[in-house]
């Protein structure tokens, strides 16, 4: 059915109740008083609708390749908003980043020395209109280089990630999120590795490599709890591996949670 016969039936149905009632005695005011503002306030509606879906409807898919220029290291900066991001390894050895992105990337990089810093976000027109229609236009598929130390720095909103770390040396991991669900893969081979985790009412799934010693704090009264405690036996206030101490690759994760849930093993 076409959006406007759908309204201007809507139309026909609203003025048809109104008399009915008016007739009946129903209502106490004028049909012709009341019908005349509610037909204003509905066509305002439909005006927005049809301004929403315009834009969604010219909604297209970005791909961006980020080149490493030569650097050794990089930060990367993401603000994300609402729909479905992955992240993994894959990038080719002269790129920092390529992918795809729907609703489009804004993208600045520098180089300080050796360092690449790279921040990555919606443009802004797409961040504004985001919360309505399809999250499935906004969805982004990242890959990131996996041969440079990198420092991650995610911001993102109500949105779903699967964020595949193992095959990239993520040295530092920031993550801050809202109402989400979370698939984190953590590095695999990256030394050593902060991670500092920052979410709401969100769900967290959350994977340590086998070989990885972790030393892990949770703050989280409101929040659904579950540590694999054969790995990371709890230790007072801390969930820590036996070869915390003596590991080539171990990590330290530290989380604040609200009303949600979060699983590690």
């Amino acid at each position: 059915m076409r959006r406007s016969s759908f309204f201007w039936g809507s139309i026909l149905i609203l003025a048809g109740v109104l008399l009915l009632l008016d007739n009946l005695n129903l209502i106490q005011v004028s049909f012709w008083r009341l019908f005349w503002p509610l037909l204003l306030v509905a066509i305002g509606l439909w005006m927005v609708l049809e301004a929403t879906s315009r834009r969604h409807s010219s909604v297209g898919v970005s791909q961006v390749t980020i080149p490493l220029e030569g650097a050794q290291r990089a930060r990367v900066r993401v603000r994300y908003g609402a729909g479905r991001l992955s992240m993994n390894a894959g990038a080719g050895p002269s790129e920092l980043a390529s992918g795809s992105f729907g609703g489009g990337l804004d993208h600045q990089a520098r180089r300080e020395g050796d360092l690449l810093d790279v921040e990555m976000r919606m443009p802004t027109e797409r961040f504004a209109w985001v919360w309505g229609g399809s999250r499935d236009a906004y969805n982004w598929s990242l890959a990131l280089n996996g041969e440079i130390p990198l420092a991650l720095n995610l911001e993102t909103g109500a949105s779903d990630m699967k964020l595949d770390l193992g095959e990239l040396r993520v040295t530092e991991l920031r993550l801050k999120t809202g109402a989400s669900s979370t698939h984190l893969t953590l590095p695999a081979h990256a030394g050593n590795t902060r991670v500092d985790i920052k979410a709401g009412a969100a769900s967290l799934d959350v994977r340590v490599p086998m070989g990885v010693a972790a030393l892990i704090r949770i703050d989280g009264s409101l929040a659904g709890i579950k540590v694999d405690t054969s790995r990371f036996p709890r230790l007072g206030d801390v969930y820590q591996s036996s070869d915390y101490g003596t590991a080539a690759n171990k990590m330290d994760i530290e989380v604040h949670i609200g009303a949600g849930s979060i699983d590690i093993r």
